[in-house]
């Protein structure tokens, strides 16, 4: 295999030593020294006081365009996308203001601090509101769409940086980041399998201990070249005193690997705490303004400082910034330690609000168990109204959304949730009391939507909107409000009043207009309602509002699809295997577009790369079919469509093009038995039922195969000459059939 990236193995300094005698065009220009500590103190990421790294220019000298350290505990999420992003902004933004203003959404939630250079993200009322009227969690793909969005950022920078050479990126340190840059990295190196970046990743270890998905694209996309423990190694503390020592090791935010430094370090804490102590406080006071440190390096010294309640107070500032983020790695991190942080006696709301951020984290990233586990531990620690409100609403939550399908328990939700409702409606505080009801009340309507109770559900959210109406003011709870306008709007839609939901759908537009989901939302009902071009525009608005979305591009080139603007359709298609290439429906799509213009060796790696990912997945073996009938392989053809239907036994164009080749055969009862499967999932396909009165007609069936050409005539987009012509066979009952099928994808 090919590739032009690299993925070093080893001690830190040896992978410093590499990278900074690394032959390739470009320089280093991060401040990193050769023990990958910058001159200014201020920890391993070579960041100075104001957070700011390199310029974005370039030499004819060694080493990387810019090395980034990812170790989580400088900085949290995005520790090193976030480095590099405020290296390379403000040149990008010199050079061009339009590019990163086209990502200000991704630049932003990694290096919020850029906002004075690149201006606001359009606001949402999600963004707008205020902590205590957040009602809506980003789903835990949101920063899978952000990690596209820097990647494509980077590509665009790259083609336009000064130079003309290859922008070269590395990123050390790997398998100590947080999930943020390790799923950036994973979607950087697939993307840049060709194009303008030369990317170097460097773990410490053999990669065992990373998420599979990076484990693949290292394995997939680079040349691994492991290190010898010795190369590069640094000095030993000879010359310094032991505190100098201790104080380097702390200065490196207990990052460094030099063993003499943490030696150093561990025997000042055991021989003198307070002096160990004083250190981290230090540290600390030079980190209240380095941005991102309140996410990483900030509380871990404070929780090695002198006040639990400081450190108490840091965690829970990172963990109210990672929920609004969609950061919940991060969050179940945070949770967990500022618990241990937060006195349950005489801190009983912190605690609680802490510990439950936690599980909020677990239940969004599928780890439901363990969080009804925990909700159950707080619920039997305290009698809180405040707690058993959200840990009722909470398991709810988790027994009707959160858990997989088929342990989905509704019964269970709703008694749950109906315990919640029946405290909410005791709340002393009325404004406080309409909202609770409301909010719980809301997330009934969920539970009665999923038992099938669609008016019930309407009702329940229909109550809320007249409740918070007349309880509170026009500026209270912007954001709920605007949620259970979209929820009447989705089960107005589901009870088939798609005039209305359209109606919903843009009063909540109009509120919130920079939301993106909610144009998704509309464009789909604009479809049902025969408006294609309102729905096109719809899903264009959407785009532009988010960082990519693959569902959005699967659902605009469906349209295209229909619209009959296949090229684009083709183009949107493939837009989403870039994106997510584990996304079978979108790559058949593409692959049965490319099949009817005769792209066949096209078709031929899509498919291939699209069964590595999936074996059984039926769409594309129907499509390898198709080619091996191309190709004259017919066992070959008639496996791929066995294989197919094994798994789908409804997929209509693996019954149709089996058929043919029973049909080809000389056993027309088990091409009528594939057809007749067909259209009962297809009854109204001109083409399928040609297909069947062309086998009653061979069979001599001549009544039969007039029905369905009858039939066939009446319906859109019939092969009106080709129905007609064998119409007119069955008439003269002649003693030959016809010899041509349709084709039917």
């Amino acid at each position: 295999m090919t590739t032009t990236h690299t993925w070093i193995t080893g001690p830190d300094a040896a992978a410093h030593a590499a990278l900074a005698l690394a032959p390739v065009t470009g320089h280093r220009s991060d401040g990193h020294g050769p023990d990958g500590h910058g001159p200014d103190g201020h920890g391993p990421d070579g960041h100075g006081p104001d957070g700011h790294g390199s310029d974005g220019h370039r030499s004819d000298r060694h080493g990387a365009d810019h090395t980034v350290d990812c170790h989580r505990r400088l900085r949290g999420p995005y520790t090193g996308v976030g480095a590099l992003v405020r290296a390379l902004v403000p040149a990008a933004h010199a050079a061009d203001p339009a590019l990163p203003r086209a990502h200000t959404i991704e630049i932003l939630t990694v290096a919020p601090e850029l906002h004075a250079l690149i201006g606001a993200a359009p606001a949402t009322l999600t963004a707008l509101a205020v902590p205590v009227e957040r009602t809506r969690l980003y789903a835990p793909t949101r920063t899978r769409r952000i990690a596209h969005g820097i990647t494509e950022f980077l590509h665009s920078w790259a083609r336009l940086a000064p130079g003309g050479a290859p922008l070269t990126l590395a990123f050390t340190r790997v398998d100590e980041a947080d999930h943020t840059d390790q799923e950036f990295l994973a979607i950087l190196l697939r993307r840049s399998r060709t194009g303008p970046l030369r990317i170097t990743v460097h773990t410490r270890g053999d990669g065992g201990d990373l998420p599979g998905e990076l484990r693949g694209a290292l394995a997939e996309h680079t040349r691994c070249t492991p290190l010898d423990v010795r190369a590069g190694t640094r000095p030993t503390g000879e010359g310094r005193s032991r505190d100098a020592l201790a104080r380097a090791f702390v200065a490196s935010d207990c990052t460094g690997e030099d063993p003499a430094e943490r030696e150093a370090y561990d025997a000042l804490r055991a021989a003198e705490p307070d002096a160990a102590v004083a250190l981290h406080e230090g540290r600390a006071a030079e980190l209240r303004e380095v941005p991102g440190a309140f996410l990483g390096a900030l509380p871990y010294h404070l929780e090695r400082g002198s006040s639990r309640g400081r450190a108490g107070e840091a965690l829970r500032e990172a963990a109210d910034f990672a929920v609004e983020r969609g950061f919940y790695h991060a969050l179940y991190d945070y949770g967990v330690r500022g618990r241990e942080f937060t006195d349950p006696r005489t801190e009983t709301v912190q605690y609680w609000q802490i510990a439950t951020k936690a599980t909020t984290a677990l239940a969004v990233l599928g780890q439901y168990e363990e969080a009804e586990d925990l909700y159950l531990d707080l619920r039997c620690m305290f009698d809180e109204p405040g707690l058993h409100l959200f840990t009722g609403y909470a398991m709810a939550m988790i027994y009707t959304r959160f858990r997989s399908a088929e342990n989905r328990d509704h019964r269970r939700a709703k008694a749950a949730i109906n315990g919640s409702i029946a405290l909410a409606s005791q709340w002393e505080d009325r404004e406080e009391r309409a909202f609770h009801l409301t909010f719980q009340q809301n997330g009934l309507a969920l539970v009665e939507m999923h038992l099938g109770n669609l008016d019930e559900a309407l009702r329940l959210v229909e109550l809320g909107m007249e409740r918070l109406r007349t309880e509170l003011g026009p500026d209270q709870h912007r954001l709920h409000k605007s949620v259970l306008v979209h929820n009447r709007g989705k089960l107005k839609d589901a009870l088939g009043r798609p005039e209305e939901a359209l109606a919903d759908f843009l009063k909540v537009i109009e509120a919130d207009p920079h939301y993106p989901d909610y144009y998704f939302d509309c464009a789909d009902v604009r479809r049902k309602l025969g408006d294609p071009r309102g729905a096109l525009a719809d899903y264009d608005r959407a785009i532009s509002l988010s960082p990519p979305f693959w569902e959005l591009h699967y659902n605009r080139g469906d349209l295209l699809l229909e619209m009959g603007r296949t090229e684009e359709a083709a183009a949107e298609f493939a837009r989403v295997v870039e994106l997510e290439p584990d996304q079978a429906e979108a790559r058949a799509s593409l692959a049965d577009l490319l099949l009817e213009s005769d792209g066949t060796d096209a078709v031929r790696a899509l498919v291939a790369d699209g069964l590595r990912l999936d074996p059984a997945q039926p769409r594309l073996l129907c499509v390898r079919g198709m080619l091996a009938l191309r190709d004259g392989e017919a066992d070959a053809a008639r496996a791929d469509f066995d294989a197919a239907l094994a798994t789908d036994t409804t997929l209509v164009g693996a019954l149709a093009a089996r058929a043919a080749l029973a049909h080809e055969a000389g056993d027309p009862a088990r091409a009528l038995a594939d057809l007749d499967r067909a259209l009962g999932q297809a009854p109204d396909d001109p083409d399928l039922l040609y297909n069947r009165a062309f086998v009653h007609a061979a069979a001599g069936s001549w009544d039969a195969a007039a029905r369905d050409c009858d039939r066939a005539l009446g319906l859109p987009g019939a092969d009106r000459g080709e129905l007609l012509a064998l119409r007119s066979r069955c008439a003269a009952r002649p003693d030959t059939a016809p010899d041509v099928l349709e084709e039917v994808s």
